[in-house]
């Protein structure tokens, strides 16, 4: 893989990445791995393994471990595993996270005759939906956070990356658990850099824009390929008029993760989004 920056310092660092079997984080094990780092690539999802297979046959060092970010057992027992193939986590990718359409409403505004119509508002929400989202994204972080950071705490060169999103910024329609949720994460980055900070481990995160994923599909995309209501209101509102790519994301991180080139960086949420955050709509 072609890097988009280099950096010199993350050769032989052992990275752990949750969710390591979906688009972004994928592309992020790759990249780290091409920077010459060993990559455990954490996930429920055998798709994972493809990725480490391909890592491998590149010439790099990766491997798959199953692990539920939900189930500190199996995040202890992968974090044995991996202290004795790789090694102590020096860096920690927090990418496990989605959204749960019992989380998600059907329109974007309520309107008179919702509550008697047969559409899903906000009052048809689910405690079971909007907890598993709160579970994924802010306990599916903080889990992980509390097993393999014992290993960085001390360490020189160690940081934490957690994934947090534009809509933590300015909540979108539709999607209020999620939104809540990704707020949480970029508050938790905050607090845990002033937690770390005395005992050598930098926490940054990521906040990515609009990018289009096997997660985000169905809002994005009709049945015939063409792009949603929803996909043009996102354009509108991002100035560079175009949904990311995920190659985009990976200088940020390779950058975040360096301790020569970000060493005074902590508690920082980077938006990775076009310019949406900076334009007001008009």
């Amino acid at each position: 893989m072609k890097l988009p920056i280099q950096v010199n310092d993350l050769k032989n660092k052992v990275a752990v990445i949750t969710g390591a079997g979906g688009v972004l984080c994928s592309m992020m094990a790759k990249a780290l791995a091409s920077a010459g780092a060993k990559v455990a690539l954490l996930d429920r999802s055998d798709k994972a393994q493809q990725f480490a297979d391909e890592i491998k046959a590149e010439g790099g060092t990766a491997k798959r471990y199953y692990a539920d970010v939900l189930k500190k057992e199996t995040l202890a027992a992968c974090h044995a595993e991996i202290l004795k193939d790789f090694g102590k986590c020096d860096i920690l990718i927090n990418g496990a996270g989605g959204n749960n359409p019992a989380a998600t409403t059907d329109k974007e505004y309520f309107e008179l005759g919702d509550l008697d119509a047969e559409t899903k508002s906000f009052f048809d929400l689910t405690e079971e939906g909007v907890s598993s989202v709160f579970n994924l994204n802010f306990l599916g972080t903080l889990l992980p956070t509390q097993e393999f950071a014992k290993d960085m705490v001390g360490r020189k060169g160690c940081s934490v990356l957690n994934i947090s999103s534009m809509n933590a910024f300015t909540p979108l329609t539709k999607i209020p658990a999620y939104s809540g949720a990704k707020a949480a994460i970029s508050n938790f980055t905050q607090w845990l850099a002033v937690h770390f900070s005395k005992v050598g481990v930098r926490v940054n995160a990521i906040a990515p824009g609009f990018f289009s994923t096997a997660q985000n599909k169905k809002l994005l995309w009709n049945d015939d390929g063409t792009p949603t209501v929803r996909t043009g209101k996102i354009f509108a509102a991002t100035p560079m008029g175009r949904f990311g790519e995920t190659e985009e994301l990976l200088g940020s991180v390779l950058f975040l993760l360096s301790e020569e080139a970000a060493g005074f960086i902590t508690g920082v949420v980077l938006p990775i989004d076009g310019g949406f955050s900076a334009y007001s709509g008009v």
